[in-house]
């Protein structure tokens, strides 16, 4: 019997509790011990943050490693040297897929969504780095093989899991700022507005171009794809310690066949704790500008987003707004708040700030005597470890792509209204803007043909 017909009959089924529908077997017992090693594979391995991924799973059995430029594969199989080497994660998983328990998917946004749906229809659980996809209808895809596929998901925002961000949504939920006026959420990241060059660059030996590409079209390649780019965090270094030469690489993101600009980078991260404070779901309304307009090729600079978000008990919706490169809430000046990035609850009773290593009320004074509320979030083991407990548990993990998929959706939308250049009524059931029918070709991008889910 194959391993992975072995571990599905292995798996029995106990009450299924309507809250967590999206988790169709959220009660798993295996008859392997709790201490039994995973079988985990990874597509993508570059870079400080590819290490970062390697490590976070190191205590399983890491059987597989994938990635399409030779020299990084090398260097991540000296420390994994027991390792399958692959540059194509569709062979991989062809394979391999009867014994893989997990996936980790760390490549560019445009690969995520095939690799993930491919791997989840091998009923192989998946951890897929932020924004879990490219487009609307391929979050809902993900979704769908999710919950088909019975597989325990988590989106890699990492801050998630730590008790600074769960103390922070404790306090906005106990309801002291009084009523919400809005939410401001910004980050001084610059992804955008970099056109490549015309002139023909010869490929590297060590880069297989066409796998890079993936589902993309096609496009001649040019070294500022895949490039460092020392600018993207320069504003932000202010306010949070970086290590030198982060990130490793990333300028793909400037590119829309690839990535989604600032807020395709840093939007799933921050937007994740209103989402999770205020229990948000979909916006109705979305509306972006910039101070350029929209380009065929490259994302914006400078983008500002409104959404708005209907929340039970209030009689208009709440506005939860971003900003990125150096656009800025308007509000920060009245607190007299200089920050790179953050996001500010502003109520009636007055505003909480929150970023990676801080969190205080606003005015600070009014809020000295302030008690916090009693500890409601259970601890994380931390995000990785999350999702292996819960592949030996079979419970739900906190950022399952059921919610994370919305975070993303939402950061997605504000790419599309900008790209149209007009305010987004959004139908979430079914996924689309009536009143803007031309939004529905960046709602469902096509891919590449042989690079869809196989």
């Amino acid at each position: 019997m194959k391993r992975r017909t072995f571990l599905k009959k292995s798996l029995c089924m106990t009450g299924i509790a309507a809250s967590t529908a999206f988790f169709p077997v959220p009660g798993l017992c295996t008859s392997r011990a709790p201490s039994a090693k995973l079988n985990i594979a990874h597509i993508g391995v570059g870079g400080m943050v590819g290490q970062m991924h390697l490590d976070a799973v190191a205590q399983e059995n890491q059987i597989a490693l994938c990635d399409i430029d030779s020299n990084i594969l090398g260097r991540a199989c000296v420390k994994i040297p027991r390792a399958k080497r692959y540059k194509d994660w569709r062979y991989m998983l062809d394979q391999l897929g009867n014994k893989i328990d997990g996936v980790v998917i760390t490549a560019p946004d445009h690969v995520h969504y095939s690799s993930a749906c491919s791997a989840m229809s091998r009923s192989i659980h998946c951890y897929c780095e932020k924004p879990l996809a490219h487009d609307v209808f391929q979050i809902r895809q993900m979704q769908k093989y999710a919950q088909e596929n019975h597989v325990i998901t988590q989106m890699g925002t990492q801050v998630h899991a730590t008790d600074h961000a769960h103390r922070a949504i404790e306090i906005v939920r106990s309801g002291v700022l009084g009523e919400l006026k809005s939410v401001e959420v910004w980050c001084a990241t610059v992804w955008g507005g970099h056109p490549a060059t015309k002139r023909p660059v010869p490929i590297p030996d060590s880069i297989d171009w066409e796998l890079w590409l993936g589902p993309a079209p096609v496009r001649d390649y040019q070294p500022c794809y895949l490039a460092p780019c020392p600018d993207a965090y320069k504003m932000l270094r202010k306010d949070i310690k970086l290590p030198d030469g982060f990130p490793a690489s990333g300028s793909w993101r400037c590119w829309w066949d690839f990535g989604n600009g600032g807020i395709g980078d840093m939007g799933c991260h921050l937007l994740d704790i209103p989402f999770s404070a205020l229990n948000l779901k979909y916006p109705t309304t979305i509306e972006s500008s910039a101070p350029r307009k929209a380009d065929s090729d490259y994302t914006p600079r400078d983008l500002t987003c409104r959404f708005e978000f209907p929340l039970p008990g209030r009689s208009k919706p709440l506005p939860v707004n971003w900003y990125d490169g150096t656009a800025r809430p308007a509000v920060l000046k009245e607190y007299d708040l200089d920050k790179s990035y953050g996001v500010l609850f502003v109520g009636s009773e007055g505003a909480y700030y929150w970023n990676y290593s801080e969190r205080f009320f606003l005015p600070r004074k009014q809020f000295a005597d302030f008690t916090p509320p009693p500890k409601s979030i259970p601890d994380s083991p931390g995000h990785h470890a999350e999702w292996l407990a819960a592949i030996r548990s079979g419970k739900p993990t906190s950022c399952h792509f059921d919610y994370s998929g919305k975070v993303s959706e939402a950061i997605l939308l504000a790419q599309v209204s900008y790209r149209c250049g007009k305010k987004l009524q959004y139908d979430a059931s079914t996924g689309s803007c009536p009143n803007v029918p031309e939004s529905a070709r960046y709602l469902k991008q096509s891919c590449r043909k042989g690079w869809g889910p196989v």
